[in-house]
Order: C-alpha cells, then sequence, then structure tokens
C-alpha cells in the first residue's frame, strides 16, 4: 500500500492518523506542494487534480480523504479475521462530513505573512508552465491549474475573503464544544474516525497561533485536545514540517 502526501497537508494528516490508529502498514511518500511535486508528470497523470493524499493498493487508487478512511477501517477489520465488515456508524460517518466541508485554504493563507505566499504562488505558476511544456500530452490539465493558481491569487485582493471560512469554523467548533460536553470524544465515550477527522484541524489553529481564540475558548474543545495529544498516533506522525495551506 502505497500514501502520496506531505506531512502540514490537512487530509494527509487525517489519512495518516487513521492509519497509525489501525495498524496498517504503508509505503510513504512525500508529496510536497511548496516546491512543485505534484505537479510532476509522474504524479499528475496518477491525479490530475493535484490534491494528496492519494492511496494506492494495487491497481485501486483512492482520492477521496473520508473514502481512503474508510476502506483503511475494513484493510483493519479483514486483517482481523472478522465476518463483520460494519466500519463507522452514521453518527460517526456524519461527523466526518461536516467536519470534511470546513475547508481550510483561505482561512489559512489569510494568516500567512503575504511576501511568503506570493513568493510560493509565483514559483508555482513557473512550475506549473515548465512541466506543461515538458509534457504537451497533458497540457490542458495543467492549463486547468494554472487557472486555478490565477483565481486564488485574484481571490486573496479580496479583504473578505476569509470571512466564510472563518463563520462556517466558528459554527462547526460551537457544535463540537456541545457535543463534548455530553461525551468524551466526537461521537461517543471511544475515539473514532471523527476524532482523526477534527484533530488536524484543531493542530491547523494551533500551528497558526490561533489556539486561544478558537480552543482556549471553549473549555471541552480544550480538554478534549490536551486528551487527544497523547494518542501514539499523534505523537508518531505529526510534526514534520512542510506545507499547510492544503
Amino acid at each position: 500500500m502505497q500514501l502520496y502526501h506531505h506531512p502540514y497537508s490537512l487530509n494527509s494528516q487525517r489519512v495518516r492518523l487513521a492509519l497509525e490508529e489501525k495498524g496498517i502498514d504503508y509505503t510513504s511518500h512525500h508529496v510536497n506542494p511548496i516546491t512543485g511535486k505534484n505537479m510532476d508528470a509522474s504524479f499528475f497523470r496518477m491525479n490530475p487534480s493535484a490534491k494528496i493524499p492519494v492511496f494506492q493498493n494495487g491497481s485501486h487508487i483512492i482520492f477521496d480523504t473520508i473514502e481512503i478512511i474508510q476502506y483503511v477501517e475494513r484493510i483493519a477489520l479483514v486483517s482481523l479475521g472478522t465476518d463483520n465488515i460494519m466500519c463507522s456508524s452514521r453518527e460517526v460517518i456524519e461527523w466526518m462530513q461536516k467536519i470534511q466541508e470546513w475547508k481550510p485554504k483561505f482561512f489559512t493563507l489569510v494568516h500567512i505573512p503575504d511576501k511568503y505566499r506570493q513568493y510560493v504562488s509565483k514559483f508555482i505558476r513557473r512550475v506549473i508552465i515548465a512541466r506543461m511544456a515538458e509534457s504537451p500530452d497533458l497540457a490542458g490539465a495543467y492549463h486547468s491549474k494554472l487557472r486555478e493558481a490565477y483565481e486564488t491569487d485574484d481571490k486573496m485582493k479580496k479583504p473578505d475573503i476569509a470571512s466564510q471560512d472563518k463563520e462556517h469554523l466558528i459554527r462547526l467548533l460551537d457544535d463540537i464544544e456541545a457535543q463534548l460536553n455530553e461525551t468524551a470524544f466526537l461521537a461517543g465515550e471511544e475515539f473514532t474516525m471523527a476524532d482523526v477527522m477534527l484533530i488536524p484541524v484543531l493542530a491547523r489553529l494551533v500551528l497558526l497561533n490561533l489556539e486561544e481564540e478558537y480552543i482556549g475558548s471553549r473549555p471541552n474543545i480544550a480538554e478534549y485536545w490536551t486528551l487527544v495529544q497523547q494518542r501514539p498516533s499523534y505523537k508518531k506522525r505529526w510534526h514534520e514540517g512542510g506545507d499547510i495551506t492544503g
């Protein structure tokens, strides 16, 4: 099994946590968006969206984060030799989907210094143009990514670009705060894949120096955050450095 990911990609973190929680061995391939590795022709042919993570098991390739996590759950159950291949409950899946609906891109970008962000954006555009020249058969897909990069730059010029994402995040965290007043973990008294989806969101807020505003102000989430950081999966697979916009 192969995982193409990057340490600071939110969805990559989710998949890696799931793999560690379930004890699944895999081969790790770092694909760094900052250096344009996700635009290399070999990766681009496998995944024209250029997004990470990508999970590959033989000829089976999965791009969607929740689908990858559910696949990992099934692998874990099969490895135990159980006839019951039930995975996450409906409640767990609903939480997973609810958390996935919050997109971190612009919320993250507005908290990165403009000089750094603009430098990286310009570099990535040059990488895309170079790859387009090297692989003419992929020119159409590369052109789509180039247009996306320019659209992102244009949106970043709008002063309220992250306001909607911020409001969405606040609503989500308020719902989670209320839930954690009733249960130890997000979907009950046991750790589930819903928690796997949430932990990287909290880690992103800490990374952006927003812990006090979003976590510390919510006592149940603050207690939960202290608790989940003690899990072996978190300790083993977290701090490696890299891109934080995905």
